[in-house]
């Protein structure tokens, strides 16, 4: 009897293996092409917007290439989440249309069962995502930037419209642009008293460091404030001994949307200590974190509609409507980005807010499918 009763269950684990195997091959297949689909629309779009830039200094079409292809990361990582859900929903569609959801349902197999099959697809995407989006994209697109600065002669400003601010000691460091790995056009210095009242002024038209760690700064120029009187000096060259390295003065004035995520902890950790706003930082930090759990979210939401409304539907309606949901979650992500640093918003609920919306409907609509 014993023997008996196992063998039901192991025919019913090996279906629910074969279950597993069958939804995971088929979201990550339909997945990748989509990808393709759209990373193939990118690199265009990319491509032709660097017309403008060809043809300045030695920045040929073949360099323009180049930087296309450093790119490619980057791209696939922003448009994974809006891939995944267009995926999903035409190839969980297909199965619908082939009727093989139907016979899935027949034989007893839930909604939530079929949810967990597509979840561990999800699952791995997301991993896929984290890959690209922590290891691979950032110094691939910051060697991107670099080539082609140097390649048309012009420097490649990485920081916002304020630059970036780094606190060493009774000083404040301002640069804007990096015009190499340890060079830097521009760079302002402001040194404070004990009582943080300002003390002078100076300015460097380049600074750059030199192995030692050492900032050497070229055609310096000072304001110095004593009393009621303001001296200025000039000098040609001028020696900085500073703990800030070129190295975190570029991880400063980087955008911080297009840094990884160990780095932005560091970041925000620095920020912090020199008592700098970080609320840019803290975004894009969680935000990193919310998007690679978006594309699970993503892969899940697609769930409800196979079984509900567009179970009959084509594949150009499927597609459509996981365009709009992806765009829609994009734009509602750089809504809240500008939200957060102009309006002050809290950064942790505003990162995480697109993500927990998608979450939220996938669960309740796949609570809802009958």
């Amino acid at each position: 009897m014993a023997r008996a009763v196992a063998l039901p269950e192991n025919a019913y684990g090996r279906r629910m293996n074969r279950l597993d195997r069958y939804v995971f091959r088929t979201v990550l297949g339909s997945v990748a092409m989509v990808m393709v689909v759209l990373m193939l629309l990118a690199s265009l779009f990319l491509f032709f917007g660097q017309q403008d830039d060809i043809g300045v200094g030695t920045y040929s079409a073949g360099d323009a290439l180049w930087f296309v292809l450093l790119n490619l990361p980057q791209s696939a990582w922003e448009l994974l989440p809006i891939g995944v859900l267009i995926g999903s929903l035409t190839g969980l569609g297909a199965l619908a249309r082939g009727s093989e959801l139907t016979i899935m349902r027949v034989s007893g197999i839930s909604v939530w069962r079929f949810a967990g099959s597509t979840l561990l697809a999800g699952l791995v995407l997301a991993l896929i995502g984290t890959l690209l989006g922590d290891w691979l994209a950032p110094p691939l697109q910051q060697l991107a930037k670099q080539q082609k600065a140097f390649n048309k002669f012009d420097s490649i400003s990485f920081a916002g419209r304020g630059g970036a601010w780094v606190r060493d000691g009774d000083r404040l460091l301002n640069v804007a642009q990096q015009s190499g790995r340890n060079s830097f056009d521009g760079m302002m210095i402001f040194e404070l008293s004990s009582q943080n009242r300002l003390r002078s002024i100076g300015r460097a038209k380049v600074a750059q460091t030199d192995a030692s760690g050492r900032w050497s700064l070229t055609q310096y120029q000072e304001s110095r404030f004593e009393g009621d009187s303001v001296q200025t000096t000039q000098a040609p060259t001028r020696s900085l001994d500073s703990s800030i390295s070129a190295e975190f003065l570029a991880v400063a004035a980087s955008d911080p949307a297009q840094l990884d995520t160990q780095t932005l902890y560091r970041l925000i950790d620095n920020l912090r200590a020199n008592e700098i706003n970080a609320d840019s930082a803290v975004f894009a930090f969680w935000s990193r974190i919310a998007r690679n759990v978006a594309i699970v979210f993503a892969a899940l939401l697609a769930v409800p509609f196979v079984f509900g409304s567009l179970r009959a539907a084509g594949s150009g309606a499927r597609t459509l409507l996981g365009l709009l949901l992806g765009v829609g979650f994009f734009l509602l992500q750089q809504t809240l980005e500008s939200g957060a640093v102009v309006f002050n918003l809290n950064p942790i609920v505003t990162a995480w807010i697109p993500a927990a919306l998608m979450g939220a409907s996938a669960l309740l609509l796949i609570a809802r499918t009958r």
